[in-house]
């Protein structure tokens, strides 16, 4: 597999790697997933926009220069932001791999970090050198607008181009709360939502503050994802209630509506309405309790969203999808291409050596 290097949400070329609930093993076009859709599924997405959460600037008590990239927050609400948790790089830029960035100078709590016009308080180390609790000065408009006016959207090394803020906003995008994009939602465009209905497919959101995906530090990716707050609304919750009562599907888009939904899962496979924090790693000891099925982004097997996979199937079935993707050269990251895991696929599939799609293999 390879990394996607250019921003381009729905490329013509775009691959879906489907594991069917027999663990069969295939590939299709990624914009043909709607043809993997039943009627009368469920299929729920994550609406947030993505901040431009990377900010710039100077550590003043050494005078070093900084970035801060924004990771997480005690809720959605736009009137709390003074508080963020965040993860401090020294100076450069994503031009240079994440694993590879200087450290910041020694991080105290008191200390004080100019981020362009915006000026905060370090008031906690968290258990890491470079992840720490900040306090913004101002109020939250002039909070939001030193975001605006300031901030960039997180990137890595692996992008050629610098992001715009549009680059990774989903064609769905509500409130700007996610800390990089969800991407998994880049399959959706209008078309693709007018055919849902058409077809008798139902479409729900919830709102999920995706976090950060690497910080180049294993230790501290150990310890992602971290907590990310979430709304649930009623009628995305009643409508999971008759989905289930029906025994139809839930097909989520993206690792953090897996999160989410199951986070607030009742324990009758209902959620519960409202704001919450997920707190929890999804792994393959986690017994999903809403989700059936999962629209994901290609991903790199020590991230936690490929953790998180293996809920939905076992080490061999996802061994052999693994190759599949090697074997053609899929693209990682959130500019990539896409798989597709029913969870009833708990046995091992025999792959489809022949791609149905000219020029795979």
């Amino acid at each position: 597999m390879i990394a996607a290097t250019a921003p381009v949400q729905r490329p013509a070329d775009a691959r879906l790697l489907v594991v069917d609930a027999q663990g069969h093993v295939r590939h299709a076009w990624r914009r043909d997933f709607i043809t993997l859709l039943r009627r009368g599924d469920l299929v729920v997405a994550n609406d947030a926009a993505t901040l431009p959460a990377s900010l710039t600037g100077s550590h003043l008590p050494t005078g070093d220069a900084i970035e801060v990239r924004l990771a997480g927050r005690r809720s959605l609400s736009a009137d709390d932001v003074e508080l963020f948790s965040a993860v401090v790089f020294g100076a450069g830029d994503y031009h240079t791999p994440t694993e590879k960035r200087p450290a910041p100078p020694p991080l105290l709590a008191g200390d004080r970090l100019a981020l362009g016009p915006l000026r905060a308080t370090v008031t906690e180390i968290l258990g890491h050198p470079r992840l720490v609790r900040l306090h913004f000065d101002g109020s939250a408009d002039e909070i939001w607008a030193g975001f605006a006016r300031h901030g960039r959207p997180i990137q890595y090394a692996h992008m050629t181009t610098s992001l715009a803020l549009w680059d990774v906003w989903t064609v769905i995008a509500g409130p700007p709360v996610a800390f990089e994009p969800p991407s998994a939602g880049f399959v959706l465009d209008w078309q693709a939502l007018a055919a849902m209905r058409v077809r008798g497919i139902e479409f729900a959101t919830i709102t999920h503050a995706a976090g950060i995906s690497s910080t180049g530090d294993a230790e501290l990716d150990a310890r992602l994802p971290l907590d990310e707050p979430y709304e649930i609304p009623a009628a995305t919750a009643r409508a999971i209630a008759r989905a289930r009562a029906g025994s139809r599907r839930i097909v989520a888009i993206g690792t953090t509506v897996v999160r989410a939904l199951e986070h607030a899962a009742t324990g009758r496979g209902s959620v519960q309405a409202g704001a919450g924090v997920a707190t929890q790693r999804i792994t393959e000891s986690t017994r999903l309790q809403v989700v059936d099925t999962i629209i994901s982004g290609v991903h790199e097997p020590a991230s936690s969203h490929y953790q998180l996979l293996r809920a939905f199937v076992d080490r061999a079935t996802l061994a052999d999808a693994d190759a599949a993707m090697d074997a053609v050269g899929y693209r990682t990251h959130e500019f990539g291409d896409s798989v597709w895991f029913d969870r009833r696929a708990g046995q091992r599939g025999m792959i489809e050596r022949s791609s149905d799609i000219d020029g795979f293999s």
